[in-house]
């Protein structure tokens, strides 16, 4: 089987530094990974490509990578699933984390949010004596988020991380969620506050694209979500995230569709005068594009429905599961 590999390289040696791609025509077997051609050029073609791995069995998450645009795990990847009708595949190394050579990027900017969530546990009150015993449902519905690997699919094609470096990350809020949701950890409190500072859970947009990548099904964006109905339960519900929230929901309850214009008045407050002038050349660019919304907003046909819908949502929340 032919394939070409086009490859993302990057060389911190060279005299004058710079990203560029590199071709290379490839004969391998059809079970091949994009892992396997990988180190079949290395072995075989260029010796100087650098790339990570290890387990070769998505086990490892060492050598995740993006490959024709969004993150995989290369030795998870066969070649027949991402092969173009040009018989090309193009590999990138991770995104939003700095390249170190290649397709190997530093990973200390990921270990260090994952630090900055406390992902150890916090239990108050005297040890047991011999471990502490929690109902069985409790753990099982920690297992997906226990499978984490930390490959950092999640944060290589995470949108916001993509413009605000700040922001906490999918993987680390979904390691914040393990403990969050574990019986046996008691500093909700404490979590929820670091969790609700901006660069946290109010940050993400919720695109999928956690996903969508992550190999272990883990769903980091399902996590965070979790997180936003924990902290807002426990009284966290002040800050803007969670007033957007709440105005988005009264909104959607009371019309049957978000009123633009209202939603900033009753997420940042009527007075809150700097806000809401920062706000204005994104209105600026909306009315550029004929994007304003109607001053008049009118309730949607059948919003008795959406009404309905809202308050059965409500009351499931208010008597819990």
């Amino acid at each position: 089987m032919q394939v070409t590999l086009k490859i993302k390289r990057f060389d911190p040696e060279a005299e004058n530094p710079a990203p560029y791609q590199e071709t290379f025509p490839l004969e391998i077997e059809d079970h091949f990974t994009v892992l396997d051609s990988l180190i079949k050029v290395r072995e075989e073609v260029d010796e100087s490509l650098a790339l990570r791995c290890s387990c070769r069995a998505s086990i490892c998450g060492s050598c995740a990578m993006r490959v024709n645009g969004h993150a995989r795990l290369a030795c998870k990847t066969r070649v027949t699933s991402v092969i173009d009708q040009n018989g090309a595949v193009n590999v990138e190394p991770a995104g939003n984390l700095p390249v170190v050579k290649d397709l190997v990027v530093d990973m200390e900017p990921f270990w260090g949010k994952i630090r900055d969530i406390q992902p150890w546990m916090q239990p108050k009150g005297p040890e047991p004596e011999q471990e502490y015993v929690v109902p069985n449902e409790a753990m099982q519905h920690l297992t997906s988020v226990m499978g984490c690997i930390m490959c950092g699919a999640c944060v290589s094609d995470c949108t916001v991380l993509e413009v605000d470096k700040s922001f906490l990350g999918p993987a680390a809020l979904a390691k914040a969620y393990r403990f969050v949701a574990d019986p046996r950890d008691d500093a909700d409190q404490s979590r929820f506050k670091l969790y609700s500072e901006p660069g946290g859970i109010w940050d993400c947009t919720r695109c999928f694209e956690c996903v969508q990548v992550c190999p272990k099904g883990v769903a980091p964006m399902d996590r965070i979500m979790g997180i936003r109905e924990r902290a807002m339960e426990a009284g966290f519900n002040k800050s803007y995230g969670a007033r957007h929230a709440e105005a988005f929901t009264e909104l959607v309850g009371h019309s049957g569709r978000v009123d633009e214009l209202k939603l900033p008045l009753k997420t940042f407050g009527l007075f809150n005068l700097p806000k809401l002038i920062g706000l204005m050349p994104v209105a600026i660019r909306a009315g550029y594009r004929r994007k304003v919304p109607p001053i008049l907003h009118r309730n949607i046909p059948g919003v008795e429905g959406v009404r309905r819908i809202v308050q059965k949502v409500k009351t499931i929340q208010r008597q819990g599961p």
